[in-house]
């Protein structure tokens, strides 16, 4: 929904940014804005800069063409042969939720953790996998990807909402903010944002408040899937949704419910960088 271009120091401080909203149905417009961001930033301050994008979806080692993007105009498109060759250089493509994951364990809410598992909750719900200060990526680049498996331990009550991915009941779809708001619909019959799905709760909407409800025991049931199989240090969230801050007192007294363990202690922090932490891992790829 956004594209932000942020230029970094040697020491990491931010000593320029611009964010504007993305062409989401254009494949040729959203690499005319990544150019002319870059272009723009260059001319402005003349200094030599690597060039790194954190992007919805992956690049697939076999292919090599973009793929998984809930951004879906960019499936199928040589993303990054495209984008390099448009600005005539070298530059490093990731993931977006391992550019989050990356930027949170080296110099956010994660520094002082081992293995942390990064969450973005947004549009869409993604994940990175970052263990001693390193980005795990996997051969088929889909390390950290929960958000596109099914949300476990499923009831009635959470309905089989569709995914963009050809599937049912991916996490996605009850996590991200769109989920929210179509999941609310579908028990309630009313168009309701997100937003103001949890602006009705905290002012005490009963329909809105169970709503919320239900939503914390969703997260708990999908975080205790990868407490189960990784054992992180810790889990931060990143993404619009990941300032409900019922989240951090709700979800981890539910853990120990799904949690294959006598007790559960697997901090759930927020970001310290909000929404914009994934551009500053973006620019970490390069060392």
């Amino acid at each position: 929904s956004k594209t932000e271009v942020i230029l970094l120091d040697p020491e990491q401080r931010p000593i320029y940014r611009e964010r504007v909203a993305t062409p989401a149905g254009s494949y040729v417009e959203i690499l005319s804005i990544l150019a002319g961001q870059v272009d723009a930033v260059a001319a402005k301050f003349k200094v030599d800069m690597s060039i790194g994008v954190g992007i919805p979806g992956a690049v697939s080692p076999r292919s090599g063409l973009l793929r998984n993007s809930n951004t879906v105009c960019l499936n199928g498109q040589p993303f990054l042969s495209d984008l390099q060759e448009r600005l005539g250089r070298e530059v490093r493509i990731e993931n977006d939720a391992n550019c989050f994951a990356l930027s949170e364990a080296l110099s956010g809410a994660a520094r002082n953790y081992k293995v942390v598992f990064g969450v973005i909750i947004g549009t869409g719900t993604g994940g990175g996998l970052v263990i001693d200060g390193r980005l795990v990526n996997g051969p088929h680049s889909i390390s950290g990807e929960w958000g596109h498996n099914p949300l476990p331990w499923h009831r009635s009550e959470d309905g089989a909402p569709s995914c963009y991915c050809g599937k049912t009941t991916c996490i996605e779809t009850f996590l991200s903010g769109p989920g929210l708001a179509r999941n609310y619909k579908t028990r309630s019959g009313k168009s309701v944002s997100s937003r103001d799905i949890i602006a009705a709760a905290a002012a005490g909407d009963i329909d809105c408040r169970s709503m919320l409800d239900l939503y914390h025991d969703q997260m708990a049931r999908a975080l205790a899937h990868v407490i189960n199989i990784l054992d992180p240090h810790v889990i931060v969230l990143g993404g619009g949704m990941s300032n409900i801050d019922s989240i951090y007192r709700e979800v981890p007294g539910l853990l120990p419910d799904y949690v294959f363990s006598d007790f559960v202690e697997t901090p759930i922090l927020q970001a310290e960088r909000g929404d914009s932490s994934g551009v500053f891992g973006a620019a970490l790829l390069w060392p």
